[in-house]
């Protein structure tokens, strides 16, 4: 499943950039406003922070919410507190696109994630260009060479590289390539499978001064509770937000209860 998505969306962006070349977009992406500090918004503290995401459909559910207005639902989720919005811009399987990420950046004023299957230069140049201010790379995905080169292009590009992991050994790699945002997703991208207890059993390993996120397996405020107990700062919440009330999950989530 894994490389079926990463393969759609390379395709997608070779695609892409058959109607508007490497050297155009370039011009575009350096000529966006600066990204947002999104290691500033997101550091630890006292309290957990939601990463609150827009996302339609997923591979392993169906349709989730046909979000006619991805801008509308990205406002609530500020105005109920959330600190940052990932944005899925997958076509095939998730229904999203550069599109959405481009209307949430002219409706919010907070980190945004374009959350998708990066593998080359010229979608971190699209990420950049839409507005965001973090890249997903996810280690599974990706040789270590590519995972830091395009670590490093994201970075001179002002953004924050988010660095998803799904075992020991990926967490190793993303602490060697440097990471100071990284996530365990509790969900295996290979079987689509999810493990609410992987997060407390890797977390340890990352070491201070790194932002830890939990992804995945969040269906009630327990569960946000459960990740923040086990050292999360970050918690990255999409399914059970948009197939509820997202303003009162949101607040059930930031109020622990």
């Amino acid at each position: 499943m894994l490389e079926e998505l990463f393969a759609g969306s390379i395709a997608d962006s070779e695609a892409r950039q058959e109607r508007m070349s490497l050297a155009s977009l370039e011009r575009l992406a350096l000529s966006a406003d600066s990204a947002l500090d999104a290691l500033h918004v997101l550091a630890p503290a006292s309290q957990v922070k939601i990463l609150a995401e827009v996302k339609r459909a997923s591979p392993s559910r169906g349709d989730l919410s046909e979000i006619p207005d991805p801008a509308v639902l990205a406002q609530i989720y500020v105005d109920n507190g959330a600190s940052a919005i990932s944005v899925l811009t997958e076509e095939r399987k998730f229904k999203g696109s550069l599109d959405d990420l481009r209307a949430v950046r002219a409706k919010v004023s907070v980190p945004l994630l374009r959350k998708d299957f990066i593998a080359n230069e010229y979608q971190i140049l699209e990420a950049r260009a839409a507005g965001a201010d973090i890249v997903l790379l996810i280690v599974a995905g990706l040789k270590q060479k590519e995972l830091l080169r395009l670590k490093r292009f994201t970075e001179e590009l002002g953004m924050t590289a988010f660095l998803e992991t799904h075992d020991a050994s990926e967490l190793d790699r993303a602490l060697e390539a440097d990471g100071a945002m990284v996530g365990i997703n509790a969900r295996d991208l290979s079987t689509f499978e999810t493990d609410r207890n992987l997060f407390g059993k890797l977390s340890h390993l990352i070491p201070p001064g790194v932002i830890k996120v939990a992804e995945s397996a969040v269906r009630t405020a327990d569960d946000v509770v459960h990740y923040r107990a086990a050292g999360a700062d970050v918690v990255l919440v999409g399914e059970a937000l948009v197939i509820n009330d997202p303003a009162q999950m949101l607040r059930s989530f930031l109020s622990g209860h």
